[in-house]
């Protein structure tokens, strides 16, 4: 009996709900309504974009010139080890 009074409670909790979520109406801002404001804030965010972008371009280049300094500095140790091994080999002989 008791579980059929907290079921009913539920169901018409969630009754009420449904009920006061559907006579709210639309919510928002209607289309096409811009104030000043927005279009400044539209403008910031534009400004905003354009610096990060600027700024991942310059990571970018950053990363690049590191990974091609890796490169060089792998290369040179490939070389040096490989002359070491002809020396080493060019010795036992």
């Amino acid at each position: 009996m008791a579980d059929m009074e907290i079921q009913s409670n539920k169901m018409s909790i969630t009754e009420e709900t449904q009920v006061t979520r559907k006579e709210c109406g639309k919510r928002g801002r209607k289309p096409g309504r811009k104030t000043s404001t927005e279009k400044l804030d539209i403008k910031a965010k534009l400004e905003r974009s354009r610096q990060s972008a600027r700024e991942c371009r310059a990571r970018k280049k950053l990363r690049y010139q590191y990974l091609e300094e890796l490169v060089a500095d792998r290369e040179k140790a490939v070389v040096a080890l490989r002359t070491e091994l002809e020396r080493v080999v060019n010795s036992m002989e």
